[in-house]
């Protein structure tokens, strides 16, 4: 897996955008900030061509999807790119050459005064193991309902081992009670009737919890810039029937990120069958699957430590220590 505090900095940020190299270079324009349009998307694009990241929260779908939810914004400093969630009150740690320790400091101290809370999150743990002296400037902690899932998209074909033999049997049963069934690439056409089977979803459930209501907001979001956005996905179809869908897209050379994956448990081994159809259909073409995070909810959790992940990137998140303002 690639991850941009790995790649040299070899980038210039100047040329993409009207700002001047001033205001690139010293402050960020944390009061004006930019919006995640589809005019952005190039700009995203090409900063993590440079600086591809390992967090599924740098991807500029997810960006856009859940922007109406975490009020996300970006600006510029010092040659990196810096998003903030709104929701939280954080800033992404900045994509680009690795800010020193002191210059992220001045970040978090600039965003404070600008009326932000200076806090900042999804820091690698190869930034944390580098800075040693990062401990001076912030409090460290780690942020294990952030951590995201990351299998071998092979491991995924292949289901070997002990632990993943029940997942075997589900799309086994699956094939033998539904031989019928069908897996068809989605496209923008399509959108309609899997945005229909979502809600039919939600209206079975006996009571929505607000995060799956906000899910199915992101995802209409995104089915509605299909195209625009470079969406790939696929159906498990019983009888014409949608039991499944996945959605993805590359999130880094090596890496897919699945945004959104839905199944009908009246289809006994869907939820299976779409994770390895979805697996199959990358293979040659993503060397591993980031399946995102399970925001601390044991049901979910359970399920996706239950797939083996071959890596589980746990992010750091500072909170700066504001008695060091005045040094």
């Amino acid at each position: 897996m690639i991850c941009h505090s790995q790649q040299p900095a070899t980038y210039d940020a100047t040329p993409m955008v009207g700002n001047s190299t001033d205001d690139l270079q010293t402050e960020p324009n944390i009061l004006k900030p930019g919006k995640f349009d589809l005019e952005t998307r190039s700009l995203i694009l090409d900063f993590l061509g440079h600086y591809p990241p390992c967090s599924c929260e740098y991807s500029f779908v997810n960006l856009f999807s859940w922007q109406n939810l975490y009020r996300y914004s970006w600006f510029f400093y010092k040659n990196t790119l810096v998003i903030h969630d709104d929701r939280s009150q954080s800033l992404f740690m900045p994509i680009g050459e690795d800010l020193e320790p002191n210059e992220l400091f001045a970040l978090s101290q600039k965003s404070v005064s600008s009326g932000l809370s200076g806090n900042i999150g999804l820091v690698p743990e190869s930034y944390v193991e580098i800075w040693q002296d990062l401990d001076h400037y912030f409090t460290v902690t780690s942020d294990r309902d952030a951590a995201e899932y990351v299998y071998k998209t092979e491991d995924l074909i292949a289901l070997k081992g002990n632990k993943l033999h029940k997942k075997k049997n589900l799309i086994s049963q699956f094939k033998r009670r539904f031989p019928d069934f069908t897996v068809v690439p989605m496209s923008a056409e399509d959108c309609r009737n899997v945005m229909q089977f979502e809600r039919r979803l939600l209206a079975k459930m006996p009571s929505v919890p607000r995060s799956l209501v906000e899910e199915s907001d992101a995802i209409e979001m995104a089915f509605s810039h299909w195209d625009d956005l470079g969406l790939n996905g696929l159906m498990l179809l019983v009888q014409d029937k949608i039991a499944a869908f996945a959605v993805f897209s590359p999130l880094s050379t090596d890496t897919w990120d699945i945004h959104f994956e839905k199944a009908d448990v009246v289809f006994k081994g869907a939820a299976q069958m779409i994770n390895h159809e979805t697996a199959k259909f990358l293979n040659g073409t993503a060397q591993y699957i980031n399946r995102e995070q399970d925001l601390g909810i044991p049901g979910l959790r359970q399920a996706k430590l239950s797939y083996a992940p071959h890596a589980l990137i746990e992010p750091y998140f500072l909170l700066p220590k504001l008695d060091l303002r005045s040094h």
